[in-house]
């Protein structure tokens, strides 16, 4: 044997090893816990009597008979739904706004990435004095201009609008400097081309920024639909329980209350491998969209390619 595939050997073991903790803990507490989860979804796991523990398909016939778990479902996705375009639009126009090599435009930066290195608790916390429907400061505002006290989190029909205008406060700064990032590995050789030709700043917008920021955006939506999806501290801070009529309950949530506060262990992993599904299925919708992006990049690179 030569000696370069001894020396390639010994590399490749020396990788592994590398590789092993990563491997290990992400058997121990990834796939282990979804084998786990799987199985105890088929019991009737009663973390108080786990000796009187006996297999079960009704759990999963339960669900479909839980309208809290319809609840829970159809307000995470309304979470979803607004919260990343809104959340992702603004940190697109946050990073076109501070792009800029002007003095000063560093301090907007500090204060628009601020929110995101404070923990999601002590924003809640902030902005449940914020939103309390007696002496809160948004109510103190809003009646200055004669309108009355709103019920904000004790108002079913606002409780979930407050929660993702919070949200998207919160972590608009952390897409904001991802984004930021890739607007300044565009080339400004193609902004100075397009002023030679004319463009105007939609068309430079549209021809060179969107395109060369296309697989960054690609990659803060994702992270954005993973955060989205598991919404959870807001809901347990903010409205316990999942507000008035369940206004604001997801689907994290429930699981947490089934699985933990009512210890039916059996049940909550049936929603769990439920909530699995339903976030498969949003990831392929996610690929789809992402695939449109990519067709809208070729697209818009033969456009200009052809001098269009």
């Amino acid at each position: 044997m030569s000696k370069t595939s001894l020396r390639q050997k010994r590399i490749n073991r020396i990788g592994w090893l590398f590789m092993l903790p990563a491997v290990l803990f992400g058997i121990v507490f990834l796939i282990v816990p979804i084998v786990m989860c799987f199985g105890f979804s088929f019991t009737d796991f009663y973390m108080l009597r786990p000796e009187a523990m006996k297999f079960t398909f009704d759990n999963y016939a339960n669900i479909f008979h839980d309208d809290l778990f319809g609840k829970a479902i159809g307000n995470t996705l309304f979470f979803v739904v607004i919260t990343v375009p809104v959340q992702c639009a603004l940190a697109l126009g946050l990073a076109l706004l501070v792009n800029k090599t002007y003095k000063g435009y560093g301090i907007f930066k500090l204060a628009y990435f601020a929110p995101v290195i404070t923990s999601m608790t002590v924003v809640s916390l902030l902005f449940e004095i914020l939103y309390k429907e007696d002496g809160g400061v948004f109510n103190l505002i809003i009646n200055t201009f004669g309108i009355a006290p709103q019920g904000f989190l004790n108002d079913p029909a606002q409780a979930m609008l407050c929660i993702i205008f919070m949200s998207v406060w919160q972590g608009a700064g952390y897409q904001m400097i991802i984004i930021l990032a890739g607007l300044q590995g565009v080339s400004k050789e193609l902004y100075e081309a397009a002023e030679l030709d004319g463009a105007s700043g939609w068309k430079k917008f549209t021809d060179i920024t969107l395109p060369g920021i296309a697989p960054i955006s690609s990659f803060v939506l994702v992270i954005t639909l993973v955060g989205a999806f598991k919404m959870f501290t807001q809901v347990q801070i903010l409205t316990p329980d999942g507000g008035v009529d369940y206004s604001t309950i997801t689907i994290v949530y429930y699981i947490f209350q089934k699985g933990m506060s009512e210890k039916l262990v059996g049940y909550g992993s049936a929603i769990s491998m439920l909530f699995t599904v339903v976030f498969v299925l949003a990831s392929i919708g996610k690929n789809f969209a992402l695939k449109g992006v990519d067709r809208y990049k070729s697209y818009r690179a033969e456009v200009i390619g052809g001098g269009c």
